[in-house]
């Protein structure tokens, strides 16, 4: 589908990062879907009010003025404070940010106390990644991060899954970096190759993923050697945020926990290591499986 984005009257702005930014505020703003524009202040009763809302998700984050947040609207329409709150309701980060950096994202741009910052790749589905393993005759393999907020970290990820013949990465939409410029710069090119989703929750994900199949392998401390899991079948695996690892519900969901020896001082490898490190022994295991038994599961649940 098309990339719903938010622009000014201006046009689209690139920052000095590099990342899709679109300025908005009041009248002006619109949400551009192909060639279909619609105003952000729009009236409360036309039926492009959930369609609007609906395009509204594809932003990567909003950064906002707080003149914007306290700004009232005329009677009969809906504000950009109403707009927004129903942005976080559709799990959108918005950021309260002050005009310098506002103007920092638009290059020096007018952004009139409203940016928008789009994904560099548009989003996959879960079931696009089933697919594609469907299409090479393959089992899943999925990598699921649990909340990095390091774009460079996401990016090594979504390289070393790329590489090693995954067929998809799925962050959550809160409490982790998106798909900016910096990820897909250190992803280096992989995120125009490999699907990379978004969900809301992913402790519920992981439920489902059981139901399809999958069996789900959480990486930290105090799990089973890495060496001796079985990878050979349906797998999801979880990578853990840089400083909390991985959350306790997801790790508590999860089939396995697998755990790489730590022999130095450090008690912990990099995200994207620690995520390379897996992919290729899974790589390693599925090569010398025998054909026919990709699909079989790891022992029963």
């Amino acid at each position: 589908g098309e990339t719903a984005r938010l622009q000014s009257v201006s046009g689209t702005m690139r920052s000095r990062r590099g990342d899709r930014v679109y300025s908005a505020v009041s009248k002006l703003a619109l949400l551009q879907v192909g060639n279909v524009k619609m105003p952000l202040i729009i009236p409360r009763d036309t039926p492009e009010l959930e369609e609007f809302f609906t395009q509204l998700e594809a932003a990567q984050s909003i950064y906002v003025d707080q003149f914007v947040l306290s700004s009232a609207s005329p009677p009969g329409l809906i504000s950009a404070p109403e707009s927004l709150a129903r942005a976080k309701e559709l799990g959108i980060p918005v950021k309260e940010a002050d005009p310098r950096k506002l103007s920092h994202l638009c290059n020096g741009a007018n952004h009139q106390g409203v940016v928008a910052v789009a994904a560099a790749r548009d989003y996959a589905t879960v079931e696009d990644m089933l697919a594609l393993a469907r299409e090479r005759g393959e089992a899943p393999l999925l990598l699921l991060c649990d909340g990095l907020e390091d774009p460079h970290n996401l990016g090594a990820v979504i390289r070393a899954a790329e590489c090693a013949g995954a067929h998809g990465v799925i962050i959550p939409k809160r409490r982790s970096v998106g798909l900016t410029y910096a990820v897909s710069k250190a992803s280096a090119g992989a995120v125009e190759h490999l699907p990379v989703a978004r969900v809301q929750n992913l402790a519920a994900l992981l439920e489902e993923l059981k139901e399809k199949g999958l069996w789900i392998f959480a990486a930290d401390m105090d799990g089973q050697p890495w060496c001796q899991a079985d990878f050979t079948g349906p797998s999801a695996i979880v990578i853990g945020s840089e400083g909390r690892g991985v959350g306790r519900l997801v790790k508590e969901r999860s089939d396995f926990v697998v755990s790489l020896p730590i022999r130095g001082k450090v008690n912990s490898l990099n995200a994207s290591v620690a995520a390379g490190v897996l992919c290729y022994e899974a790589l390693r295991q599925r090569r010398s499986a025998p054909a026919g038994n990709l699909w079989s599961a790891p022992s029963n649940r």
